[in-house]
């Protein structure tokens, strides 16, 4: 050799691509792409990173302690038994370095999260995906690639892209078959927003088992993704070895300040709730109702704060045709390829103005579309 190698599974990785931020040419930009919040952080969390401003000379506290204890306070949890990362995906990221060993294997659904298989190579594990059934994660599915080299079996809930989910009965379901060595990690970064009553995000879960680990993040409806800021439950036993391995200060004292008043603001997060309830009914009706001839625009059931848009295989009529259209434009969406979904785009909910600007350009998209085919 004459040059460090890296270990071979790290060459095996598609280094994740974010969504894009940018519409060079417009003058105004409507960034749609990433799932955030269109209300923005709480005005009591923007106050607290002023009032702290000052401190970031000093180390924060490395346990994160008033954080966690606001979070227990919140959700009713121990505190002890909740772990701060620099978003959730750094605790996905710690469970997988603290369960997951060469020759191991992480399984997940079809369309989960990308991260899942990111983390899984990157511990040295063997990522096993199972197929999901309608854009849903299937249990039985799941179960039956279980095999005794299974150490986590991640699942989002609700997924992303998708934007569907697994009632608690299903859940369930999941935990009571999996072996007592096999650790569940329920990803629940959009569960505030979810307001079907059969849905439960997994604290119930965790409590009863041993081997269930939920996950949590400050980056969509808390609005604070700047920051990096998630934090994970699980039993004792696994909240403890994380902490083996997590970095001394991974936590800014500018995230905790903020995450702080951010999850004391019920307000906000109910105005941000009442937001989506309006109008991801809404987009999800529009957008359908946009049609040209037999070119129809369908819309993934979504419980999250996104809609997955699936588009037309046709000349003319593809989501790389719209996704290009509406970039023009300057509403950029999330194409979603890289989930195996390429005649979707991803589309966030967002103001009201962008909202309405995004679904009128659909449908201009759709008649241009179609008098260039007619031409």
């Amino acid at each position: 050799m004459t040059r460090p190698v890296p270990r071979p599974a790290v060459l095996e990785i598609d280094a994740y691509v974010p969504g894009r931020s940018a519409a060079p040419g417009s003058a105004r930009v409507f960034k749609l792409s990433a799932n955030e919040t269109p209300l923005g952080p709480s005005p009591a969390a923007v106050q607290a990173l002023r009032d702290m401003a000052h401190e970031i000379a000093l180390y924060p506290d490395g346990s994160s302690r008033a954080l966690r204890d606001a979070i227990g306070a919140r959700y009713g949890l121990d505190p002890a038994r909740i772990i701060m990362g620099a978003g959730s995906d750094q605790i996905l990221e710690l469970l997988a370095l603290a369960y997951i060993g060469p020759g191991d294997e992480g399984l997940y659904s079809q369309y989960g999260f990308l991260e899942y298989r990111i983390v899984t190579l990157a511990a040295g594990g063997v990522p096993v995906v199972a197929p999901e059934t309608n854009y849903t994660a299937s249990v039985d599915a799941l179960l039956a690639r279980v095999s005794e080299k299974t150490k986590i079996v991640f699942l989002a809930n609700p997924n992303n892209p998708t934007g569907s989910y697994l009632p608690a009965s299903e859940v369930a379901r999941l935990a009571k078959g999996l072996p007592p060595q096999a650790l569940l990690v329920l990803d629940a970064a959009y569960a505030e927003y979810v307001t079907q009553g059969d849905y439960e995000d997994g604290v119930a879960l965790v409590d009863g088992h041993e081997n269930v680990v939920m996950t949590r993040t400050f980056s969509k409806i808390y609005g604070l993704a700047g920051l990096r800021l998630g934090w994970g439950y699980g039993p004792a036993h696994v909240i403890d070895a994380l902490n083996r391995i997590r970095s001394p200060f991974n936590i800014s004292s500018a995230a905790s300040a903020a995450g702080i008043a951010a999850i004391e603001d019920a307000a906000h997060i109910e105005a941000a709730i009442a937001h989506n309830e309006k109008w991801l009914p809404w987009l999800t009706k529009e957008v359908e109702q946009l049609s040209t001839r037999n070119m129809r625009l369908t819309v993934l059931p979504s419980v999250a704060n996104f809609i997955a848009i699936r588009f037309p295989d046709a000349p003319g009529f593809t989501a790389a045709d719209a996704d290009r259209f509406l970039t023009s434009r300057g509403l950029v969406l999330r194409a979603i390829g890289a989930y195996g979904m390429g005649e979707f785009l991803r589309l966030t909910v967002g103001t009201q103005e962008a909202n309405e600007r995004v679904v009128a350009a659909l449908a201009e998209f759709m008649q241009d579309a179609k008098a260039a085919t007619n031409g």
